[in-house]
């Protein structure tokens, strides 16, 4: 009888392992391990990822019940105390540096004009146990932490993402951030910073944000405005000299201030250094930030992201970055098929089909035994 590969399998197909091995190397995450493998153990967690696994113990019972489909994984069972002390001691570097190598191939043959590329960057909060306070305390009682993400709306996927303790302002972490010169960057006030806006704008990038209301802005022009829109004022002008009294503002360009009214009622201060744009198009880029919003949902429906299975930064490092990989794997699986529209009702499928032996595009289909190809889908991917 001709062997069908599991929903996970296929799925597998599409990391490139070599790559991961060399990962493996260059952090010698595997020195010393006798039992669980960093390959074992990253296909542990994808699996917990995938499967909507809360706990190690699920994680260690979802693996076992499989044991027949892991042999042609080339993987075995995983321990809950074996996995614990892997999530807690092996380098997550490894699983953070996989996603920048599956994020480049999956850029072949997308790139765009430096001029189209838009990025959202925000935040979302996690929240843990007192366990964490080693690195996570925020107050006397609470413990959280924070996760920033530069998400590219275009092609529905995160580019960057870093976590730190909930106490880390948020422009701390930006300060941080790659930086792709001459592209645009949407923010919020959670990045109010004049000198960071400057080192933006001195690399030819398009900033959209907000202003504060006690931020006054010295008028030099007032455009005209669009006829029916919420628009109520387009002013170019300049910000504040100096900060304080003893320190002079970085941020000495002209730039532009749109007072927009939201869908609310409220009265929103936009900023930009962008001259030349209709105010609409600066209006719609400020009104896309909340795409980003819908992806931390998404990721927190649908991933475990929600309840952390470690509660060292490096535990939780590595559940992070394997959530992401568990994204775009998703995503590159749903554009093989055509069945599937929604990417919700897709993860859906999968995770009801994981360890199904079915063809990854024929999920809606009633012959699961139909073998599939996954020689093919890697040539299209690459």
């Amino acid at each position: 009888m001709r062997h069908h590969n599991t929903v996970l399998h296929q799925l597998l197909k599409l990391i490139p392992w070599t790559e991961f091995d060399r990962l493996v190397d260059e952090h010698k995450a595997d020195k010393h391990v006798r039992t669980l493998s960093t390959r074992s153990q990253f296909i542990a967690m994808l699996f917990a990822q995938l499967s909507g696994a809360a706990s190690l113990r699920e994680i260690e019972g979802g693996l076992q019940s499989h044991a027949a489909c892991l042999y042609h994984l080339g993987v075995g069972g995983a321990r809950r105390s074996t996995l614990a002390d892997a999530n807690r001691l092996r380098c997550a570097d490894v699983f953070c540096a996989l996603f920048a190598i599956l994020l480049k191939q999956l850029d072949r043959g997308q790139r765009r004009k430096l001029a189209d590329a838009t990025y959202l960057i925000d935040a979302t909060s996690l929240h843990l146990t007192k366990r964490a306070e080693s690195w996570a305390r925020y107050s006397t009682n609470v413990c959280s932490a924070k996760v920033h993400v530069i998400y590219d709306p275009n092609a529905d996927r995160p580019i960057y993402f870093s976590i730190h303790a909930g106490n880390v302002n948020d422009i701390t972490v930006a300060q941080q951030m790659p930086i792709q010169a001459g592209a645009t960057y949407v923010f919020d006030l959670g990045y109010y910073d004049f000198r960071w806006w400057a080192s933006l704008d001195d690399a030819d990038c398009r900033i959209v944000t907000r202003l504060k209301k006690n931020t006054p802005l010295r008028v030099i022009e007032e455009l005209a405005l669009p006829k029916d829109s919420p628009i109520l004022s387009d002013r170019i002008g300049f910000l504040p000299e100096r900060q304080c009294y003893t320190r002079k503002n970085p941020m000495q360009n002209a730039v532009r201030e749109l007072r927009v009214k939201a869908d609310t009622g409220k009265v929103l201060r936009i900023l930009t250094n962008d001259l030349d744009a209709t105010a609409e198009e600066i209006a719609d880029l400020y009104k896309s930030r909340w795409l980003i919003e819908l992806f931390f949902r998404w990721i927190k429906q649908n991933l475990k992201i929600r309840h952390l299975l470690g509660t060292t930064l490096n535990a939780v490092r590595i559940q992070l970055a394997t959530a992401m990989i568990a994204f775009l794997l998703l995503r590159l699986a749903q554009s093989f098929q055509s069945a599937i529209v929604s990417p919700l009702a897709f993860a859906r499928l999968v995770h009801a089909n994981i360890m199904h032996r079915r063809r990854i595009d024929r999920l809606l289909e009633h012959d699961p035994f139909d073998p599939p190809n996954p020689d093919q889908m890697l040539l299209q991917w690459t």
